[in-house]
């Protein structure tokens, strides 16, 4: 199950390099790297918070399998929203593939929160946080949509 969750990784920063390097190539590097820095921090941050996760509380059960497929779904989403970052500045399958792999997460952080008083704080600290730092990308990408909607 990690393996193929890393390959979902791999895909998506495969997409991603490959448009950098196609940008490079056009010389366009400067109107491809900060495409290409917002999307591999998000693939990064993605990846790592989940692995942090995983090597804490991984039970390895139905349900957490359930949930982690759920991530690679918006892994793959994510890394399918590479072109339309790249081509046209449209963030909004990146910025679903993310909300996809942190509701899983999220869940995940609920279910530690419950099933590990040890640890019940700071899971419910991220359980609550990740969704206030949600709002943040969805506020993003709406302010994204008005300027290009004021530009037009």
């Amino acid at each position: 199950m990690e393996l193929l969750f890393d390959l979902t990784f791999v895909v998506a920063v495969a997409s991603l390099t490959a448009h950098l390097a196609h940008g490079i190539a056009e010389d366009h590097l400067a109107e491809s790297i900060l495409p290409f820095l917002q999307v591999f921090f998000a693939i990064w941050w993605a990846w790592m918070n989940f692995t942090w996760f995983a090597s804490a509380f991984d039970t390895d059960d139905a349900l957490y399998r359930l949930l982690t497929m759920l991530q690679m779904g918006g892994v793959l989403l994510l890394g399918a929203g590479v072109p339309a970052a790249f081509n046209d500045g449209n963030y909004l399958a990146v910025t679903l593939g993310f909300i996809v792999m942190r509701a899983g997460l999220i869940a995940q952080w609920l279910r530690a929160a419950i099933e590990d008083p040890a640890s019940r704080r700071p899971a419910i600290r991220y359980a609550v946080g990740f969704p206030i730092l949600q709002l943040g990308w969805v506020l993003r990408l709406v302010l994204q949509q008005v300027s290009v909607t004021v530009e037009n």
